[in-house]
């Protein structure tokens, strides 16, 4: 009867791990974004650099200040800001519309995901 639990368990995590692709990558994280906004093929180039950059000043950031969690958050808090304005003004207005609600749905839950360059965005 374990067994046959065990095997359930296993199954019903590989099943959901197979459904929730991440990535941290800025150029598949762009391509994520670009499959939920149809974005242009150029859009989601600059989109990827602005992830990368972004990433590169998060990796700055997370250097600097050593492991002091507070201190990360308040310094990253402006830097996503910046990361959302320069890729919201690559958008049409529509896709702006739809950008807007995919970060208020990924900083809801539990992560920051289409508003910054290192964290996984869900690209289901």
């Amino acid at each position: 009867m374990k067994r046959i639990l065990l095997i359930c368990c296993l199954f019903i995590t590989y099943a959901a791990v197979a459904q929730v692709k991440s990535t941290n990558d800025p150029a598949e994280k762009a391509k994520g974004l670009q499959k939920q906004l149809k974005l242009t093929d150029a859009q989601a180039t600059k989109i990827a650099t602005i992830y990368k950059e972004s990433s590169q000043q998060f990796d700055k950031i997370k250097a600097a200040e050593k492991g002091n969690t507070n201190k990360i958050s308040a310094d990253l808090a402006p830097l996503r800001t910046a990361t959302i304005k320069k890729i919201k003004a690559l958008l049409t207005p529509a896709q702006a519309v739809k950008y807007d609600k995919l970060v208020k749905q990924s900083t809801t839950a539990a992560g920051s995901g289409w508003s910054d360059g290192w964290t996984a965005a869900s690209t289901n």
